[in-house]
Parts: C-alpha cells; sequence; structure tokens
C-alpha cells in the first residue's frame, strides 16, 4: 500500500503560522516573531538606541520597529539583515539540523 503525504501548507498559512499572532510563551518554535522582536529589542536597548534612531539606520519609521519587536509585522530576511547589521550582528546563520546550516547574510 502506497503511503499517502499531507501536503504542505500553502505560504499563507505558513507565514500566518510562523510570523504573525505568536506568543512567547506559546511553545512555538523560535523562528517566531515574538522572539525575533524580543532579540532586536535587546540588542537595541543593549546598544543605547530608541526605535526612532534605529528605524533612521534601517531606513524605516519608528511605528515599523515597534511593529517587529511586538512581533506584529512579518519580517524579511532583507529587513532582517538591515535591522540586525545596524544593531553590529555582521553575520547568521539557519540551522537546518541534520541538513547542515545556510549563510542568511
Amino acid at each position: 500500500m502506497m503511503k499517502q503525504f499531507k501536503s504542505p501548507p500553502d505560504a499563507g498559512e505558513m507565514k500566518d503560522r510562523v510570523w504573525t499572532n505568536a506568543k512567547p510563551d506559546g511553545g512555538g518554535n523560535a523562528a517566531d516573531a515574538c522572539f525575533v522582536g524580543e532579540a532586536i529589542r535587546r540588542a537595541r536597548l543593549a546598544r543605547n538606541l530608541t526605535q526612532e534612531e534605529l528605524g533612521a539606520l534601517v531606513g524605516v519609521k519608528r511605528s515599523q520597529i515597534s511593529k517587529l519587536e511586538k512581533g506584529a509585522s512579518v519580517i524579511t530576511l532583507p529587513t532582517m539583515s538591515k535591522v540586525f547589521k545596524a544593531l553590529g550582528v555582521s553575520s547568521a546563520t539557519l540551522d537546518l539540523g541534520t541538513d547542515g546550516k545556510v549563510a542568511l547574510w
């Protein structure tokens, strides 16, 4: 008998699951927007930057930095790269477990 596979979620469903309405205590994975947002917030505060100052470095408004920090906005890899580079993080990798690692920037 042929094994049936469940089809993967569509991109919109996956985006909603991973990047929006994430809760830090929700038991989700580390890619949840709240965890990324909290990392942005901690790094920004460690460098004594306001949201407005970080926004100016990245080229976005303060309100966008606020949304990113709260996990209320989808963050693309190019935006994530700009934000973290502005915060002094020069490179990042995505750990794919047994499949290895991928350089993000």
